[in-house]
């Protein structure tokens, strides 16, 4: 390559990463990439990604520089000429397989530690039943009489039918809202049984970093504790393909304090209790029959 040349591709290059560098930094880039999220394993997870991610960026780097340094320092307008004596090289193959299998090695190790920890389901505070329906949730507090169905919300169900004069932009969180959302207290770890009526469903939560699928017949497992001081709504959706209305099957976590919680808990009591002791009192107790002769007097002795 002349000078000439060299320096007009040089100047191209410049001007490539000038007219690139606005759109860089209008990037939302935090989208492009995994959440933090708000629980100990959805950072853990996240760890765990940006580690392999950088063990590639390094493995990349190495074998592409070093297959680009020989390309050009070995070419044939340098008068380079191939070697055709070397055939075969123990040492070689030695040293190509020994170095990916102790990356292979470091990678493992935080990745069982993460997977363990994922499973990991013991000293749960809260039990809940999840079963993913065509196309809703319902959910069960296990040990608390308190169940309900989870659905798109009203609004956004209006807005997505044709010619309904909505427009969906006017809706708030159109698609990721619902009518009963799952309410859980901070700092509680929560354990959700997952399972479904029809087809499979799969529960996600990209905060909580965390997917599973819901499928009938089966019972799936996963935890999760939001951080204390992280209140708020989190949402997600079924991320299994599930018929027609898949798309219309978010799903809703309303995390609270946990005096919240308890008061939340009591009003779903609340209105089971009032209609146990609306029904009538049952008498059990045998009736006396009115033929019932009186007794006989004893016979004079």
């Amino acid at each position: 390559m002349t000078f000439h040349n060299r320096k007009t591709f040089c100047s191209l290059i410049a001007l490539t990463l000038a007219a690139l560098a606005p759109l860089t930094a209008q990037a939302e880039w935090g989208n492009l990439n995994m959440r933090v999220g708000v629980t100990p394993l959805s950072r853990e997870i996240y760890d765990l990604h940006m580690t392999i991610f950088w063990w590639c960026v390094g493995i990349g780097v190495v074998v592409f520089g070093w297959m680009i340094w020989s390309l050009v320092a070995f070419r044939k307008s340098k008068g380079a000429k191939p070697d055709t004596t070397m055939i075969h090289s123990t040492k070689a193959e030695i040293i190509w397989t020994v170095i990916p299998v102790v990356i292979l090695v470091l990678m493992a190790i935080p990745a069982a530690r993460t997977l363990i920890a994922i499973e990991d389901t013991r000293n749960t505070e809260i039990s809940i039943k999840a079963t993913g329906h065509q196309w809703k949730w319902q959910y069960e507090y296990l040990g608390e009489d308190v169940r309900f169905y989870s659905t798109l919300a009203r609004s956004s169900d209006e807005a997505r039918q044709l010619q309904s004069g909505v427009d969906p932009k006017s809706v708030p969180e159109y698609l990721l809202d619902v009518d009963n959302p799952l309410v859980v207290p901070e700092d509680t770890k929560v354990r959700m049984l997952l399972t479904a009526q029809d087809v499979i469903h799969a529960w996600w939560v990209p905060d909580f970093g965390l997917k599973k699928d819901a499928i009938p017949g089966n019972i799936n497992e996963l935890w999760f504790k939001v951080d204390k001081g992280k209140t708020g709504i989190y949402r997600g959706q079924c991320a299994e393909l599930c018929g027609r209305d898949h798309g219309f099957m978010p799903v809703v976590v309303k995390v609270v304090t946990k005096a919240e919680y308890a008061a939340w808990l009591a009003a779903q009591k609340a209105p089971a209790q009032s209609a146990d002791a609306a029904e009538p009192a049952v008498d059990t107790a045998m009736p006396a029959t009115a033929a019932s002769p009186a007794a006989d007097p004893a016979p004079a002795g």
